[in-house]
């Protein structure tokens, strides 16, 4: 299976996500399911039914999770030298060339992406266009809605 790429931020994420999964919800879950069996009749037993259901949907996150951590790749940007060329992990400033409108995006991985926090994917568009690249480069990014140029202003190691 491929390394899956995680800022250490990312990766401390899901192994609390993990936790929190295996020693509170799995428990209370467990717990759910015992109550409703006590109530008699499964068939028709809708708290017995709900319990089951969010104990499979758990257990799928928590394999999920703990697939994701065991092929994870955690990289520390701010063990690597700083310098001007864009890579993962990075805190990129660029300016849009047409509307002098700067914008400031770090690198991650897919599970870390959130455009409002200004964390984009290495996936996304603008982070396959961005990486590689040095301060000062001009690089054009393609977009539904045609192609944006950028200007690279800032690459910073945090």
């Amino acid at each position: 299976m491929n390394k899956i790429p995680l800022t250490v931020e990312g990766a401390a994420l899901l192994r609390e996500e993990l936790d929190q999964l295996k020693r509170i919800e799995r428990p209370r879950i467990v717990q759910a399911i015992a109550e409703a069996r006590a109530h008699g009749d499964l068939k028709e037993n809708a708290e017995y039914h709900a319990a089951r259901e969010q104990q499979s949907f758990t257990e799928g996150r928590i394999n999920e999770l703990e697939g994701k951590l065991g092929n994870a790749q955690v990289i520390d940007v701010t063990r690597i030298p700083a310098g001007d060329k864009v890579i993962f992990g990075a805190t990129v400033t660029i300016i849009n060339i047409e509307s002098d409108e700067e914008t400031t995006y770090k690198i991650v991985g897919d599970d870390e992406a959130d455009v409002k926090e200004g964390k984009i994917s290495y996936q996304s568009p603008i982070a396959r266009a961005l990486i590689g690249k040095s301060v000062g480069d001009e690089v054009v990014v393609h977009t539904p809605s045609g192609e944006i140029e950028y200007e690279i202003d800032q690459v910073e190691h945090l």
